[in-house]
């Protein structure tokens, strides 16, 4: 990507971060899979860098069954203990356990709402909630609808998904449009779309 373009400034200068921000984050996101990696993937960072969780992103998708909730739901005690022997991922027993909750409480959501996506979209009326922030200070870490979130999917049991984590999916997922209005990314997502 030519290095004149301007991105929002948290991007920096790390080839993956770059390729992430440019490709990535902020694209309008509804396969239930992917969906449900990015929110494994931004409870795992709780307390960490991103740029940690996108090195270790590869061993995320090999270590939980290439995010296939069902396979992840059967996961007992021995599996949880071989994952916490891994280093391609954060081995943090809470979290790894957080996962196997989390495809633990999936179906029961999606047989409510028809699917991860349209649930998670609900809360944004299905489309993109399009911001016009012009710095880095202006971008909350939360907002009415994160809070939401992140209270019912506590509800129905789901861990490691407070409003701030929340916040950062919806961002990351596309149900949030928080590139800055410099960034050259700003404006061909503030076209609201379906697909990725």
């Amino acid at each position: 990507m030519p290095a004149a373009r301007e991105r929002c400034g948290w991007a920096g200068t790390d080839p993956l971060y770059v390729r992430y921000h440019d490709e990535e984050w902020g694209v309008p996101l509804h396969d239930d899979r992917e969906l449900f990696e990015l929110l494994t993937l931004e409870g795992a960072q709780a307390g960490l860098a991103w740029i940690t969780i996108l090195r270790k992103r590869e061993g995320y998708r090999r270590a939980f069954a290439g995010f296939d909730a069902r396979r992840i739901a059967r996961f007992d005690r021995r599996r949880v203990a071989r994952l916490l022997g891994d280093p391609g991922i954060v081995r943090n027993r809470a979290k790894v356990e957080g996962v196997v909750k989390n495809a633990r409480a999936l179906p029961a959501l999606v047989e409510e709402a028809g699917s991860l996506d349209r649930y998670l979209w609900s809360f944004v009326g299905g489309r993109p909630i399009q911001n016009r922030w012009r710095s880095m200070k202006q971008v909350p870490v939360e907002s009415e609808e994160s809070r939401a979130l992140s209270r019912d999917l506590k509800r129905r049991g789901f861990t490691f998904i407070g409003p701030t984590i929340c916040y950062a999916f919806m961002q990351a997922a596309g149900l949030v449009n928080d590139h800055l209005v410099g960034c050259f990314r700003y404006r061909t997502l503030a076209r609201p779309r379906r697909t990725r």
